[in-house]
């Protein structure tokens, strides 16, 4: 019987916004939650984003915006859709995504290094029933 898959710590949960500056506002007034970094803007994935929680243990909202035409993004946002995506820590990228691959998933982009994660790789995936997943390389100790 082959190994089975590690656990996948939920990381983050991803927003599309059209405005991340906009949306920290909201995000403080309406839901208590506070900046807990960014935000930064990521010429590879051609958007801007922040991270907002409460910190500790609570998963935090990733708010995502363009910062061009051609980000991915920004045609989820013209469809009048927000919920984006679940990131999910990994500690081992490579095996990962040969897992999930075996599993029916499509690998979109990546890995390739995230500026909101101080260089660490990313890789965005969809799953067989159509959800857009991103893999986030744990921190190395």
């Amino acid at each position: 019987m082959p190994d089975p898959a590690p656990p996948m710590k939920i990381h983050h949960l991803g927003v599309a916004v059209p405005d991340v500056a906009a949306a920290i506002e909201v995000y403080e007034s309406l839901m208590g939650h506070r900046l807990l970094s960014g935000p930064f803007d990521d010429p590879i994935q051609k958007v801007r984003v922040c991270f907002m929680g409460h910190g500790g243990q609570d998963v935090a909202i990733e708010l995502i915006s363009p910062i061009a035409e051609d980000a991915p993004v920004h045609q989820y946002l013209k469809r009048g859709l927000g919920a984006y995506h679940v990131c999910y820590e990994v500690s081992d990228m490579q095996w990962t995504l040969s897992n999930l691959r075996t599993k029916g998933c499509l690998v979109i982009s990546g890995p390739v290094p995230a500026v909101a994660f101080s260089g660490r790789n990313i890789a965005w995936l969809l799953t067989p029933t159509r959800q857009v997943i991103e893999l986030v390389e744990s921190e190395r100790a």
